[in-house]
């Protein structure tokens, strides 16, 4: 009996030095798993990091070759650009010798005109007559307006205050307006009818038109009352005659004329301002409720034409008396014989 249960426990010794040995080679073959996995990750992160590297450099590298042949592209444009620059450059040096080309022909034919402009001293006198007419021209234009109204109204048999200084028409506010209203009555429309169209087909003109600035209708009540209320009044009184005269210019003006009409027409009102005196210095308060209708010319343009007039006049003159100086000049340099 004591034989047997000996035997037992070497068999058992046997088994177990058998499970270790096998959990030794497990265990040793888990290290070597572990190991080929850390050097296969280690590999791949290497492969994946090399991979990177070389798609950087790559788009690096495909970067500076397009910044290469942007470059080039850039230089390409600025050579175009050169060549056009110089391609305009021989244009230009050809325009220049022909302009050198015609000057010189300029040259020689006002060689040939200094030969003539002895003969043009003999003609100054009535060159200047003729510029002296055309400045009393420009001068008249507002006094031939005023006599070119005049005679339109009269030959209408229309009886109107007419200033003959300043060309203006005075309309009395008892015809056009009842007392302190600023609506027109069927008698100042029926005046206005009458006047109106007269007074500016004469403006309208083709031969003062091209003179003319301004066609004003200006507004004034009497002395009586507050200064702003009037100033609504005079203002809202030249507005209705100015309103009326855009609804029937259809009837005596063309679409041109009408078009003028509304470039030219100035509306303003006065209040109590410019009263009318009578003959002792009086306020006439009748006389200063009053719709002027009047018109300005362009004054500066008038006088810009007539410094260029007299400038003509001048620069003519003076070519004129230095052909003749020189002509002395040569004629002195002349050796006597």
């Amino acid at each position: 009996m004591r034989r047997r249960k000996k035997s037992e426990n070497g068999g058992f010794n046997v088994w177990r030095s058998y499970s270790d040995m096998m959990a030794g080679v497990l265990l040793l073959f888990v290290l070597l798993m572990c190991v080929t996995l850390f050097q296969a990750q280690k590999s791949y992160d290497e492969s994946i990091k090399e991979r990177d590297e070389k798609i950087a450099l790559q788009e690096e590298y495909t970067l500076e070759i397009l910044a290469q042949q942007n470059e080039l592209d850039e230089k390409e444009g600025q050579l175009k650009d050169q060549n056009q620059q110089l391609k305009t450059q021989d244009e230009k040096l050809k325009d220049q010798e022909e302009l050198l080309a015609q000057l010189a022909s300029k040259l020689k034919d006002q060689e040939a005109t200094l030969n003539s402009q002895q003969a043009a001293l003999n003609e100054k006198t009535a060159l200047l007559k003729d510029q002296q007419a055309q400045i009393d021209q420009i001068i008249g234009v507002k006094a031939d307006v005023i006599e070119a109204l005049k005679k339109e109204f009269a030959k209408n048999n229309i009886n109107v205050d007419i200033d003959t200084q300043t060309g203006a028409m005075t309309l009395e506010s008892s015809v056009l307006f009842a007392y302190d209203e600023a609506e027109l009555t069927e008698e100042g429309k029926q005046a206005l009818e009458q006047v109106l169209p007269i007074y500016c087909k004469v403006l309208l003109q083709e031969d003062y038109m091209k003179y003319l600035a301004e066609i004003i209708i200006d507004g004034y009540t009497d002395t009586d009352g507050d200064y702003s209320y009037n100033l609504q009044l005079s203002q809202q009184r030249s507005l209705a005659v100015a309103q009326y005269l855009l609804d029937i210019q259809g009837n005596f003006l063309n679409s041109d004329q009408s078009q003028d009409l509304q470039e030219y027409l100035t509306v303003n009102g006065h209040s109590m301002a410019n009263p009318v005196l009578d003959a002792n210095g009086n306020v006439d308060k009748d006389a200063s409720r009053r719709v002027e209708v009047k018109f300005r010319l362009k004054d500066e343009e008038m006088i810009e034409e007539l410094n260029k007039v007299m400038t003509e006049a001048d620069t003519k003159t003076e070519k004129a008396d230095n052909t003749e100086e020189k002509t002395e000049e040569k004629s002195q340099e002349q050796p006597v014989s």
